[in-house]
């Protein structure tokens, strides 16, 4: 079996072995032992590191859940317009009720067909005379308007 090195265990075995290094190399001694620490703080906090990207996961969570683009809030504006749609769409059924209830009237009922015809076709019988009144009553002359000369 091929080995590179010797096995090293602990951080004291690793800072003694660079320290065997030989003279000719650019000195990595001092940059290594900086790695080293760093990889052992790092792996003595792993815990403390754990639990802050797990509270950080959770708030980013959190935060897409209230605010992203399904979040609660646009779940609750999609239910106020879900509200909305459903009372337009019961109001057009009532009317479309309606409306078919006249059709029906209008295709059995004699009274209700001459009522249409007198009301929206200006249709009489014969004798019949129709008086139809302005929409709009004439508007009085001004107080102080002078007359023209006669």
């Amino acid at each position: 079996m091929w080995s590179k090195g010797p096995h090293l265990h602990n951080d004291s075995e690793r800072t003694e072995a660079y320290k065997v290094l030989p003279s000719n190399t650019s000195n990595p001694a001092p940059a290594v032992g900086m790695l080293t620490r760093l990889a052992g703080m790092l792996f003595q906090s792993r815990r403390r590191i754990a639990t802050v990207l797990a509270i950080a996961f959770a708030v980013l969570l959190g935060y897409h859940v209230m605010v992203g683009h399904n979040g609660i809030t646009a779940y609750q504006q999609k239910r106020s317009e879900d509200k909305s749609l459903q009372l337009e769409i019961n109001l057009l059924q009532e009317e479309n009720a309606k409306l078919k209830e006249h059709v029906d009237r209008l295709k059995v009922d004699p009274k209700t067909i001459e009522h249409e015809a007198k009301e929206h076709l200006h249709y009489t019988r014969p004798g019949e005379i129709i008086y139809t009144l302005n929409e709009r009553p004439a508007e009085p002359e001004p107080v102080g308007a002078q007359r023209p000369a006669e």
